[in-house]
């Protein structure tokens, strides 16, 4: 349990970092210069408030007593039973309540579903962009469309324009060869974190496995969440 809190402390960290690092300048934290003292001060002139790295692709208060990661597959039709059949009742239950924050993780498995991995891409483009979410669902919606396809490139591109996406600044992220590696160190963290399949969610401390019906996770979490704030 330990080794699993662990790797999945690591994964957050690296999330946080990638996400800092596509940042633009006027959103990185101000630089630090030496005080006559030698301890290193900001430049008063350019403090700059950071905001929170893994907001783009979280849903819930960032204060929430439990944090759930779902490291998911945007391919896999059972990360899409679940987004599509279950989350929107988690959401409403537990997320739009104060009681969960939810994380999404790229893990596509690209040996049984190729399309996956640009679909992960897109989603890294769109969290940039503010518009994370919204691709997310559509990719879910639509994907007995796209997920066949041999070159499902053009049909993605389609789902970024639908939300508002720029197209330049879409296609320059795609080609950015650190949306992949963003991409591949996600999905290198989760399998870390013990997941050898999608979806699976991280639950403070444990694993579940697969698209489990709403009732499951009720259980799990009004547990979990009445030994948090038993007075």
């Amino acid at each position: 349990m330990t080794a699993m809190r662990s790797s999945f402390q690591t994964l957050a960290a690296g999330l946080a970092i990638a996400a800092l690092t596509a940042c633009s300048s006027a959103e990185r934290p101000a630089p630090q210069v030496a005080s006559a003292g030698g301890t290193a001060a900001a430049e008063p002139s350019a403090t700059v408030a950071v905001p929170d790295p893994l907001a783009s692709r979280s849903k819930g208060s960032a204060s929430a007593p439990i944090v759930i990661y779902e490291m998911s597959d945007f391919q896999c039709p059972f990360c899409r039973r679940h987004a599509i059949e279950t989350f929107p009742a988690l959401e409403r239950e537990y997320v739009a309540t104060g009681k969960v924050r939810w994380v999404f993780v790229n893990m596509p498995i690209t040996e049984i579903h190729p399309n996956a991995l640009p679909a992960a891409e897109l989603s890294i483009c769109a969290a940039g962009a503010g518009k994370f979410w919204p691709v997310h669902d559509l990719l879910f919606r639509h994907q007995e469309s796209w997920a066949p396809l041999r070159e499902a490139g053009p049909f993605l591109l389609t789902l970024a324009d639908s939300v508002g996406m720029d197209r330049m600044q879409t296609l320059a992220c795609l080609q950015d060869s650190t949306t992949r590696r963003t991409v591949q160190a996600e999905a290198v963290g989760a399998g870390r974190a013990g997941a050898t399949s999608t979806p699976t969610f991280y639950i403070e401390g444990g694993l579940l496995v697969g698209a489990q019906p709403v009732e499951i996770f009720r259980t799990i979490l009004d547990s979990i969440y009445a030994a948090k704030t038993a007075k």
